[in-house]
């Protein structure tokens, strides 16, 4: 039987359980209504008749006529309602009676034997209720029996219904639902035993044919993931770089031998331990486990390590794992790798390098200084004349050694800025005097290619703390570039303004502009964007390491085949 046809069955049931008690009550009410009826039109009626011929019997000698006619009337009512054995004689002896009795009104012995028959039936007419009124109560005493009785038996009937039939609903239900939860936590060897063949039958069946799959496929797959999870823990421990795991909670769920070496701390102070816990007495940890501001990825200060009393640098990538989830579409953290790299013999090649760098700067200035001092003497009109031709060829090997002259000198700055020894001259300056500075710098350069520099600078500038030599060098630098790639008779933007305790210096330019791929490695050393116009690929870098030194900040925004600005921010001095 389906469940449906067994809750209508039940519905049913309780349906004809009322009916049935509706029934027993209608059935006794209407034998009470019949009886009381019958006691009303059967006796009560002919009592009401002799009544009122006993009351004419008395008017009977003031008013005969009018006595016999009310005995007529009455007398042919009583016989139309004859009800009771011997009331039919009776009364048709008081008819006799009656017809004597018109013949002789005044007769009183006649007039005596109507009121004997009169009373007689009266009497039977009484005796009658009395015997109705003890049958009408003792249907009234087996109605209230049969009811109680009957409405016990379906009471407790219908509470053993409502108690056992929506358990017999409900259990299954909740045997389902304590069963999915054990699912739930992987619980596979959960199952239900239903031995109804009714819905929830075939769904204790489809259930467990469910969790049996699952059984099967969770012990399928446990070789494999124990198997993998051997595989990657051997793979990270034969890694020669340090390798820390966390979860989404910040506990250590894996560290390989290298890191447990540089923490100087054993795998069971490790393992499956609150980092943040660790970090309190382990300040190397402290530093790995920070996530640099910012994109998570890796940090541009090196990390100096004493390792077997040497001085070791090391570089640190905070990798974030994620998670895709589909149901919600949205993107969650659940742990994060940190690695280190080794990265010390690059550190000491760096620093040959720019010791090289700075040796071979400081030595070919003498010698550009001198080629440049040849240039100039030669350019001397004193000294001769040259040709056109000469003239040419001296003006080239000019630009040449000015080109040389300025590499060496950004050769400088840069192993300056690299060893660093940046020597700043921190100081409260005006703006205006960076501006001016800068401007009477490009000022040949932008009258030879025809390029207005137009100013837009707020009227009033509140002073700045900066090192006017290295900040006007950066705006040169934006300047000169902005020049480089700015047609003529076109047109380049120099913008100063003070906004939230800081001063901004922009140049705009409507040249090729830079692709957004490009934009941001334009502050690597040594880069240029593909396509450009020649150069060192010194000139941003330098500029960057200027401005950080001084607290500022740095950026570009440029659209391709739109132009490109760069600006730089410095604090404003205290008051």
């Amino acid at each position: 039987m389906k469940l449906k046809t067994k809750v209508a069955a039940g519905v049913i049931f309780l349906f004809g359980m009322v009916l049935m008690m509706g029934s027993v009550g209608l059935y006794y009410l209407n034998r009470l209504s019949v009886d009381s009826e019958n006691i009303l039109a059967d006796n009560f009626e002919s009592l009401e008749f002799m009544k009122r011929i006993l009351d004419a019997c008395e008017a009977l000698p003031s008013d005969s006529a009018k006595s016999l006619m009310s005995i007529e009337q009455n007398l042919a009512s009583q016989e139309k309602n004859v009800t009771e054995a011997g009331e039919q004689n009776l009364t048709e002896e008081l008819r006799d009676s009656f017809e004597l009795l018109k013949a002789s009104p005044h007769n009183p012995s006649l007039l005596a034997g109507l009121r004997r028959q009169a009373l007689s039936i009266q009497g039977m007419n009484m005796d009658a209720i009395v015997t109705k009124n003890k049958i009408s109560l003792a249907t009234s005493s087996n109605a209230s029996t049969y009811v109680i009785v009957i409405g016990s038996i379906v009471s407790i009937v219908v509470f053993t219904f409502i108690v056992n039939f929506p358990g017999y609903i409900a259990n299954p239900i909740a045997q389902l639902t304590a069963s999915i939860k054990a699912i739930a936590n992987k619980n596979y060897e959960e199952r239900l035993h239903f031995t109804n063949h009714d819905e929830f039958g075939e769904l204790g069946e489809a259930f467990n044919v469910m969790a049996e799959r699952l059984d099967e496929y969770d012990h399928s797959n446990l070789a494999m993931v124990l198997f993998a999870k051997k595989r990657l823990e051997t793979i990270i421990n034969r890694m020669t770089d340090p390798v820390i795991g966390l979860d989404e909670n910040n506990y250590i769920a894996f560290v390989n031998q290298e890191a447990m070496k540089l923490l100087d701390l054993k795998e069971d102070q490790l393992l499956n331990l609150y980092a943040p816990d660790i970090a309190i007495s382990s300040d190397l940890l402290r530093k790995l486990i920070q996530v640099p501001a910012g994109e998570p990825g890796k940090s541009s200060a090196l990390l100096k390590i004493v390792v077997d009393g040497k001085e070791n640098y090391y570089s640190k990538e905070n990798i974030l794992i994620e998670h895709q989830r589909t149901k919600q579409n949205d993107t969650i953290s659940i742990g994060q790798i940190v690695l280190l790299r080794n990265v010390t013999p690059f550190k000491e090649m760096d620093l040959a390098k720019t010791n090289f760098i700075a040796t071979v700067s400081h030595e070919l200035k003498t010698p550009v200084g001198s080629l440049q001092m040849g240039i100039r003497l030669l350019q001397d009109k004193r000294v001769g004349t040259l040709n056109e031709e000469q003239s040419s060829i001296l003006q080239t090997f000019s630009d040449e050694t000015a080109r040389l002259s300025k590499l060496v000198n950004e050769l400088l700055d840069l192993s300056q800025v690299e060893s660093g020894n940046i020597k700043l001259n921190i100081r409260k300056a005006d703006p205006n005097e960076v501006i001016r500075l800068a401007l009477d710098t490009v000022k040949f350069q932008a009258e030879r290619k025809h390029v207005t520099i137009e100013r837009n600078v707020s009227q009033v500038l509140p002073s700045i703390q900066a090192d006017v030599d290295k900040t006007t060098w950066v705006l040169v630098n934006f300047l000169t570039n902005a020049l480089r790639y700015t047609s003529e008779n076109g047109k380049v933007i120099l913008n100063c303004e003070a906004n939230d305790g800081k001063v901004t210096f922009s140049v705009m330019d409507f040249g090729p502009g830079i692709e957004k791929k490009y934009i941001d490695r334009l502050f690597e050393k040594f880069f240029q964007v593909p396509g450009s116009k020649p150069g060192s690929g010194l000139g941003l870098a330098i500029s960057k390491e200027f401005i950080d030194a001084q607290g500022g900040s740095l950026s570009v925004y440029s659209e391709f085949g739109k132009g490109s600005t760069f600006n730089f921010s410095l604090n404003q001095s205290p008051a």
